[in-house]
C-alpha cells in the first residue's frame, strides 16, 4: 500500500506525511511544474502543466491497495473504479454510494460558475484538518486490519 496525493493544492500534506511516516507507509506526491515540494519523506513526481496531467500520472501509478488524497471528484471516481480508496482534504471518504451525487454537484456547480460571479471556497479551518486527520487515520487503520 502507498499513499498517492494529488498535491498541487493539497492543504493537508503535513498530516498525510506525519501519519504515513508513523506507519512506514510510502507517500508519493504528484505536482505539476508550477509547484515545488520537498518534505524529506515523500517521493515527489513532477509532471507537465497540461490539464489533468497529475490525474493521468496518478492513475498510471495506482494499485488497488493504495489510498489517494484528492479534492477532484473526477479523479476520485476513477480511483474507485480501480478498486482503490480515496479521501478529500476535508475528510470526505469517497465511496460508490456518494460519488455519483458528488459528480452531479460538480456538474451543476460548473454550470453556475459559467453563468456569472460566484463566491470562492470558504476559508480552511482547524476543524477541516481534524476531520481529514480522523478520516485518513481510519483508512490507514482499516488497511492495517485487512492485512
Amino acid at each position: 500500500m502507498r499513499i498517492l496525493v494529488d498535491a498541487d493544492a493539497c492543504p493537508v500534506k503535513e498530516i498525510i506525511v506525519r501519519l504515513a511516516k508513523q506507519r512506514q507507509i510510502p507517500v508519493t506526491m504528484l505536482i505539476d511544474t508550477s509547484h515545488q515540494l520537498n518534505d524529506g519523506y515523500s517521493t515527489v513526481i513532477t509532471v507537465d502543466k497540461q490539464a489533468d496531467s497529475v490525474d493521468f500520472a496518478l492513475m498510471g501509478l495506482l494499485n488497488q491497495e493504495d489510498i489517494v488524497v484528492t479534492q477532484d471528484f473526477g479523479l476520485a471516481a476513477m480511483v474507485l473504479g480501480k478498486g482503490a480508496r480515496a479521501v478529500n482534504q476535508n475528510g470526505l471518504v469517497y465511496t460508490d454510494s456518494n460519488i455519483d451525487k458528488l459528480l452531479m454537484e460538480r456538474h451543476i456547480g460548473a454550470k453556475v460558475r459559467r453563468g456569472g460571479k460566484t463566491k470562492g471556497p470558504a476559508k480552511r479551518t482547524k476543524e477541516d484538518n481534524e476531520r481529514f486527520e480522523t478520516a485518513y487515520e481510519n483508512l490507514l487503520e482499516n488497511d492495517e486490519e485487512r492485512r
